[in-house]
């Protein structure tokens, strides 16, 4: 199996998903894929946002594969974005497998980008950049998930790159820029007591919104009841920013999905509830 993941063509997929506020609804308003990136539209739950769900249909990436995705809500309007799994990162003989996102919210819109986690296997290489553009009193919530190994099958990462940066502006200002680069021997970064003292997976989730620290402290006293994982979080300029680790990825799948939701009932006033696809 592995030989033949190093012999598969690098593959270029691409998505485009934009939403935008007509007749007093959201609406898509334009859409594109290209192979191996597919976009489904699930019926939404009543009461809640529409949304556009990413597929890879290739099972993975390998070495030399990207992908360029740009999501955006115009003004007013409100929308999630979310993944149909998990995506996998396996072995690489050398080059690196790419993920591009933009995600732009105009102003009075609302977009959730939660993805669910990413799988990176032993000797994997991933780049992964998050730029995020907001206009005026746009919002967002924005999340990312780090799975290092299949704990299932005894698996660690003691070796590769893992590169994964966000870029968060707002009004075309630079307001936040944050990367995470583990590279060479990647076992000791994870082991390390002031580095990730052994987590099995990561998670970053951002709320972007003018307002965004009068949740700081509430958010704080959720994550105190949380099990299996370490929470730490802060505000400025706009923005709440929360890290999540934990020796286990369910833990930290969990709080992830529990921070999540209790942002968007606080801040949107949306259903406490996740996509269907996160409940199977």
């Amino acid at each position: 199996m592995a030989e033949l993941l190093e012999k598969k063509v690098a593959v270029h997929g691409a998505a485009t998903v934009r939403f935008e506020r007509r007749d007093g609804a959201t609406r898509l308003a334009t859409l594109y894929h290209h192979d191996p990136l597919r976009v489904l539209l699930p019926d939404p739950r009543p009461g809640d946002l529409p949304v556009a769900v990413l597929v890879t249909t290739s099972g993975g990436m390998v070495g030399g594969d990207r992908l360029d995705i740009a999501l955006s809500a115009g003004p007013e309007a409100a929308a999630m974005v979310t993944t149909q799994a998990a995506e996998k990162v396996y072995r690489s003989a050398g080059a690196d497998c790419r993920i591009d996102m933009r995600v732009s919210v105009e102003a009075g819109g609302w977009l959730e980008w939660m993805p669910q986690e990413a799988i990176v296997f032993e000797g994997s290489r991933l780049r992964r950049l998050t730029r995020i553009d907001l206009a005026g009193d746009a919002r967002l919530i924005a999340g990312e998930m780090l799975v290092f190994g299949r704990a299932a099958f005894g698996e660690t990462v003691t070796r590769g790159l893992i590169r994964d940066a966000w870029e968060v502006a707002r009004d075309g200002r630079l307001a936040w820029a944050d990367a995470l680069h583990l590279d060479g021997d990647v076992a000791e970064a994870l082991a390390h007591p002031a580095g990730f003292a052994g987590a099995g997976a990561c998670a970053t989730l951002i709320h972007a919104a003018p307002d965004a620290a009068r949740h700081l402290d509430a958010l704080r006293e959720a994550a105190e009841a949380l099990e299996g994982v370490r929470v730490g979080a802060t505000a400025f300029d706009g923005l709440l920013v929360a890290r999540i680790l934990g020796g286990e990825a369910r833990a930290v799948r969990r709080a992830y999905a529990a921070l999540w939701t209790r942002l968007r009932v606080a801040a949107a006033g949306l259903p406490a509830r996740l996509p269907r696809l996160w409940e199977v």
